[in-house]
């Protein structure tokens, strides 16, 4: 149990305050990685972990990630500071480090990578493949992701890989026969990069069409350098998000509004790529529903720190600070079609983040300050990111369990 919580940010309106269903001086009884009860403080139970006044929220969704990959692209983002444009071919740099990787290496790098989203808040997390880009090195990438997670995505239509320079038809037919056939058992869901220089929306309408086909999920990466048709096809084939959604015309957004694809923002990669940030405000005031998400990979957002995107999405984007909490914890569980996380409800997994703050809005008052105090995965409590152990200026010291 968490008692003596200072406001309870529960994602649940019937049981709080507002959209957050905020909750004051509250407690969160869980056992078997499962929310028991959700109440005021003082309830009882084996074990507690005293807040102290604190914010408690649920684990952060992290539903757009590229954790599985080998080598550093630490050159090209100095030389996209200097001035280079991004391009989506850098990608083939991390494809062959990642070839050459060992199935060890590799597991020990995603490990790390899972081990520094969980300490940021994040407790549900998506992995693609897409730095294989063929049959062999795509499954075995999927393979390494689902020891972590269980909502893996194949994106063999990541980019052409050299051997099939020129024929890019040639390269999607492969990734619709041999590449799916190896890659489908360890996958949830299936994705590609509809943009210049990668795919064109008819590839990736048949790219969609074969994962479908064989049970997968969808997802698109859409609208990320200019405007194009990747939001309109991911609304069209029924996409559970569009990601990046970084340009968005008019009927991009009517089209996103009257259906039930997520629009999925990544802000850090819009920071670490100087694109133009997009104006969530159009599209939440639109009615679609939004997450926020990492974009954590090699190339052009190489963080774990959902606290940034928030920091970002409210300051750039044009987002409440509760619109922004709502898209990284709700908005993410719905991007994957999870209803069991992103929120704290009886029967919820105990996913639940303890910040070092009041209240939620200090992930945004006090931007790049690390403020996760305590991250509890499915009822699993794991250590603070720092030693610290007073809330802010003037809390008593508190030495509960876990502290």
């Amino acid at each position: 149990m968490v008692d003596h919580i200072g406001l309870l940010v529960t994602n649940d309106p019937t049981v709080g305050e507002g959209p957050l269903g905020i909750v004051r001086n509250a407690s969160v009884v869980f056992a078997e990685g499962r929310v028991m009860a959700v109440g005021a403080a003082g309830q009882v139970a084996d074990e507690c972990i005293d807040a102290a006044g604190r914010c408690v929220m649920p684990g952060f969704v992290d539903s757009h990630t590229h954790l599985v990959f080998a080598g550093d692209r630490a050159d090209e983002f100095a030389a996209r500071m200097a001035g280079r444009p991004y391009e989506a071919g850098g990608i083939r740099v991390s494809v062959e480090a990642t070839r050459a990787a060992s199935d060890a290496e590799l597991t020990r790098l995603t490990a790390l990578r899972r081990a520094e989203a969980r300490r940021a808040g994040i407790t549900t997390v998506e992995i693609k493949s897409g730095y294989g880009l063929n049959a062999h090195h795509e499954a075995r990438c999927l393979q390494v992701g689902e020891r972590f997670t269980r909502d893996t995505t194949f994106l063999g239509a990541h980019v052409v890989p050299p051997e099939f320079d020129g024929r890019t038809d040639d390269y999607v037919h492969h990734v619709c026969t041999d590449m799916l056939a190896a890659a489908a058992p360890h996958a949830r869901w299936i994705d590609a990069f509809c943009e210049v220089g990668a795919f064109d929306a008819d590839q990736c309408r048949a790219v969609l069409q074969a994962g479908r086909a064989v049970g997968l999920g969808l997802r698109l990466h859409a609208n990320q350098l200019g405007l194009g048709p990747g939001v309109q096809l991911a609304v069209e084939m029924g996409c559970a998000s569009a990601d990046h959604c970084t340009y968005l015309s008019d009927a991009d957004i009517a089209a996103l509004a009257g259906s039930t694809t997520v629009a999925t923002f990544l802000p850090a990669t819009d920071f670490c790529t100087r694109q133009p940030y997009p104006d969530a405000r159009r599209v939440l005031d639109a009615g679609a529903t939004v997450a926020l998400a990492t974009n954590c990979n090699p190339g052009s957002s190489y963080t774990t720190s959902m606290s940034l995107c928030i920091a970002l999405a409210v300051r750039d984007m044009h987002m409440t600070p509760e619109e922004a909490l709502l898209a990284a914890t709700l908005g993410g569980a719905q991007a994957l079609r999870r209803t069991d996380v992103g929120r704290l409800e009886v029967g919820a997994r105990a996913d639940l983040v303890v910040l070092d703050a009041p209240s939620y809005t200090h992930l945004v008052y006090r931007p790049g300050v690390p403020l996760i105090a305590l991250t509890i995965d499915a009822g699993q409590v794991h250590p603070p990111t720092i030693s610290r152990v007073s809330a802010w200026p003037g809390h008593a010291e508190n030495h509960g369990v876990g502290w």
